[in-house]
């Protein structure tokens, strides 16, 4: 705290990317204003103009280390609508079985390395203890070996039919780099039944470990973590969730189908601005207008992630997970769930549907056929891709010359849907549990637990520059003296001294 009037929570913890928080107090220390702020600038939109679109999946897949096989896929499926190419059946399986193991592995990561600390440690104990090893110290030393195993595991998989883990090499515009193999569909449904007993105990632990806890399950539905807004996601023809291909739908705050459209059509619907104090866009529905940070029928703000894609489905296109959707909307009162804290819930409910999915894959007898791609023939134009990251829906929008060289490009990522509920939900839980007097650590960790549970992706956030980027350059002598200063503040402005 840099005076009575402010506090800052500078660097916000247990996320991807850079970012802070500026809390601004009254005399009486109440809580006036709170900003989320993202002071990081990338800029991949920008610096992929005039590279061949087929670089494009390794290019964006290098935009994060906790996500690439998202941008990877969304980017994989923009060349395909690029060139207007239909991949065969075979790759599509492949594709899709790559990216439910990528799920099953990210929701673990975030489970137990990055929001779980929070319930299974607890919000307000010390911070030290706040990280995988506390997990691991209240749930077990067997337990802890379990997911480190367990993950493990799926990464190898993504690596055996993706080239990599971290950052796959497989997707090409109209399918994928090569088939599978007899073993390698084995070694698949070998894990695929390990992921889903893992996902089945992991839902077991959050049923014992937060639910069971009674000051937890009010925790995630107090006020203080509560905002009434549209939700968007993909859902597959029968309503039901779907990560890799489908329908966008958007359903408002009392839960009716506002809108549906197909993910080429996203300019219609989506709308994107800038604020001087961070460097991520914001979102929100084009019909609606941007109202500013406000939630309602009437405001623009909408919300992706887990939270978001419970709510716009209908169910879970498995048995296991759809139990487990209709157990989830029971005990929270029905769809839709408005409480931020219940992306970690539903988070478990989808680790387990991409485990049945992966399963289900690995078991179709078509995924190793050897005819993996359709060659593009057509001159490449304009292309959209989309998918359901682990944090939310995910566009990848480029436009080419006729050679195939990026002109354009515009990515919309699940945390930049999300920005302006983000920021509403750290504001909202600052204003309601600062209340004057002393504010602890822990009380500042509950604050951070309004984004946290969004699982957001900052370094993927930031491609829009709303001025100029702020920098700082000092001039030294010889002896380390300064001698000259030039500033440029993020409006334009240049200071010399």
């Amino acid at each position: 705290m840099d005076s009575v009037r402010r506090i800052t929570i500078e660097p916000i913890t247990r996320l991807e990317g850079h970012g802070k928080i500026e809390v601004f107090l009254d005399p009486q220390g109440v809580v006036e204003r709170a900003y989320f702020q993202v002071p990081e600038l990338r800029g991949f939109e920008k610096f992929a103009q005039g590279r061949p679109a087929e670089d494009m999946p390794q290019i964006t897949s290098r935009i994060c280390g906790v996500c690439p096989t998202a941008h990877h896929m969304a980017s994989t499926k923009a060349l395909d609508a690029l060139w207007d190419v239909t991949p065969p059946p075979a790759a599509l399986k492949i594709r899709e079985l790559v990216y439910s193991t990528f799920f099953v592995e990210d929701h673990a990561l975030h489970f137990y390395f990055l929001g779980g600390p929070d319930f299974i440690v607890g919000p307000q104990a010390p911070a030290a203890e706040r990280n995988v090893l506390g997990v691991i110290a209240r749930v077990g030393v067997e337990v802890g070996r379990k997911v480190i195993v367990m993950r493990r595991r799926l990464r190898e998989l993504m690596a055996l039919a993706a080239g990599k883990a971290a950052h796959p090499v497989f997707g090409l515009p109209g399918g994928v780099a090569k088939p599978l193999t007899a073993d390698d569909a084995a070694r698949f449904r070998e894990v695929a039944d390990e992921a889903v007993d893992f996902a089945c105990f992991t839902l077991e632990v959050f049923e014992k470990l937060v639910l069971g806890n009674s000051a937890y399950v009010d925790l995630i539905r107090s006020d203080a973590f509560t905002h009434r807004t549209y939700y968007l996601g993909l859902v597959d023809e029968n309503n039901h969730v779907n990560f890799y291909d489908g329908s966008i739908r958007v359903v408002a705050p009392d839960g009716h189908e506002w809108s549906r459209f197909r993910p080429a059509e996203y300019r219609d619907y989506i709308a994107e601005r800038a604020e001087p104090w961070s460097y991520m866009k914001f979102c929100y529905l084009k019909e609606l207008g941007w109202k500013g940070f406000s939630e309602g029928e009437d405001a623009g703000v909408y919300c992706v992630a887990p939270l978001a894609r419970l709510n716009v489905a209908d169910g879970m296109a498995t048995p296991q997970a759809h139990e487990a959707y209709l157990s989830y909307h029971g005990r929270l009162g029905g769809r839709p769930v408005h409480h931020t804290l219940a992306n970690h819930w539903a988070r478990v409910v989808e680790m387990l549907y991409a485990a049945e999915r992966m399963r289900e894959l690995a078991n179709d007898p078509e995924l190793t056929d050897p005819n993996v791609r359709t060659l593009p023939t057509a001159v490449p134009r304009e292309g959209v891709g989309v998918v359901e990251a682990p944090r939310g829906t995910l566009f990848h929008h480029y436009r080419t010359d006729e050679r195939g060289i990026i002109t354009g490009a515009n990515l919309i990522v699940a945390t930049q849907n999300n920005a302006a509920r983000i920021a509403m939900s750290v504001e909202k839980a600052a204003k309601m549990l600062i209340t004057g007097g002393d504010v602890p650590e822990g009380l500042l960790n509950m604050v951070e637990m309004a984004f946290r549970a969004y699982d957001p992706c900052l370094g993927c956030a930031t491609h829009a520059l709303p001025g100029s980027m702020p920098i700082l350059v000092q001039v030294r002598d010889a002896r380390g003296a300064p001698v000259a200063m030039l500033r440029r503040d993020a409006d334009g402005t240049i200071h010399r001294e």
